[in-house]
């Protein structure tokens, strides 16, 4: 005598349905998605930051340097002389920003640019950054242009300037306007160094 089998998904004598497959949760999601929240979070401060420290360190170089002292008293020592005067102290990153042509690279999106020849001296005893998203441009108007990335063929390095390296390169932005200062700031977060455009 053969045995019969009932069709497959259909209960079997003694036995009855198969048990439903266990559910997932979704614990992984909700740690991966919390996870990503924090990073959002600590990215977001940090630009913020940046933001803010660049313009509080503009108001604060110009509120820090001394006025010009006049000088009343009539200078009676003949031996004073210019050239014993103690040297300047350079500042410890030195930018000189001057008007370039724009050099349209196969990025670039149409003419619409404007450039800027900026060169970054290191005076300090420490190692600088420097990347193009470190620069901003802000025009006569007084509108800030963020540096637009790989628009110009001459666009400056990203490189690590050891003490007394400089570096040489072009800080695009997007439109065409007249440069008035560029702002350098090393790291996103660090201290705004500001030069006017020759």
């Amino acid at each position: 005598m053969s045995q019969q089998f009932p069709p497959p998904g259909q209960p079997q004598p003694g036995y009855g349905y198969p048990p439903p497959p266990p559910k997932k949760s979704g614990a992984g999601k909700i740690v991966g998605f919390s996870c990503l929240g924090i990073v959002g979070l600590v990215v977001l401060l940090g630009v913020i930051g940046a933001v803010l420290d660049g313009g509080s360190s503009d108001k604060t170089a110009k509120d820090a340097a001394p006025p010009a002292a006049a000088t009343s008293a009539p200078s009676k020592a003949p031996e004073s002389k210019p050239s014993s005067a103690a040297p300047e102290k350079k500042a410890a990153v030195d930018v000189v920003a001057k008007k370039a042509e724009f050099k349209k690279s196969i990025i670039a999106q149409g003419d619409a640019y404007t450039s800027v020849s900026v060169t970054i001296t290191n005076n300090s005893s420490k190692p600088i950054d420097v990347n193009p998203l470190y620069f901003a441009i802000t025009d006569t108007n007084g509108t800030k242009h963020m540096a637009e990335l790989a628009a110009d063929e001459d666009q400056i390095a990203t490189v690590q300037l050891a003490p007394g390296e400089n570096v040489t390169g072009a800080i695009t932005g997007k439109g065409a306007f007249t440069a008035k200062t560029v702002t350098y700031t090393d790291g996103l977060i660090g201290k705004a160094i500001r030069a006017d455009v020759s």
